[in-house]
């Protein structure tokens, strides 16, 4: 699997190397058709399947969009830069969405509205190391929150976290796949309260467990 991860790896250093001296139209295929198009450009959906997506990825994500054919389960788009969608040029960039394919983070999240549940298929890459071999514990916080307060977020619109409490089970093998499984437990007025695992894709391994609290914000109240 790390022979993957490095072949991977080497691949994407040569073809950035290719691209080194160019122009940023060149380096950017989005940046140049702002420039030199008036069509409107179509951001890209991040979670869908991409070359760097493994067999595991792949096939979870078959599954799941199956489950969405009759409708109790929804596919989340994904963007590098929300703000695009509204057409605002901007530098800011959704963190998750910041590296190049099969690099970071390669995810994919459902919704299930009748559950109140999200589940999120994970595959973290090379960039994503901690103790060498296996994920960094940050990057997996960082997907159990954007999985969490996806789940708080859908039903009450702009939300924030207030705590999120992780115990780390056991160490997750860098590139492996893993299901981030979040659940709506109880809504208190402003106050969402949901509770989440890691799993390994067989559903045998228990990597991690979390619990965390969201705050619905006022959207017409500034958070400076």
């Amino acid at each position: 699997m790390l022979r993957s991860c490095t072949a991977a790896l080497r691949t994407l250093r040569a073809l950035r190397g290719r691209r080194e001296g160019a122009s940023p139209a060149a380096r950017d295929p989005v940046l140049a058709r702002r420039w030199f198009s008036t069509e409107k450009v179509i951001p890209k959906d991040y979670a869908l399947p991409n070359s760097s997506w493994s067999k595991d990825l792949r096939l979870l994500f078959d599954q799941f969009m199956k489950k969405c054919e009759d409708g109790s389960w929804e596919r989340l788009p994904s963007y590098k830069n929300p703000k695009l969608v509204k057409e605002q040029l901007s530098q800011a960039q959704l963190f998750t969405r910041g590296y190049e394919d099969g690099l970071g983070f390669e995810y994919v999240i459902f919704y299930n509205d009748d559950e109140k549940r999200t589940v999120c298929l994970f595959q973290g890459g090379p960039y994503l190391q901690g103790v060498p071999g296996f994920l960094h514990g940050g990057a997996i916080a960082t997907m159990i929150d954007a999985t969490v307060g996806m789940c708080a977020a859908i039903p009450g619109g702009i939300v924030m976290t207030a705590n999120l409490n992780i115990n780390f089970k056991r160490p997750i093998p860098l590139c492996s796949v893993v299901v981030i499984n979040s659940q709506l437990d109880k809504i208190e007025g402003r106050k969402f309260f949901l509770s989440c695992t890691v799993r390994s894709v067989d559903e045998k391994i228990l990597y991690s467990e979390a619990t965390g609290l969201f705050i619905k914000l006022d959207p017409e109240k500034s958070l400076i």
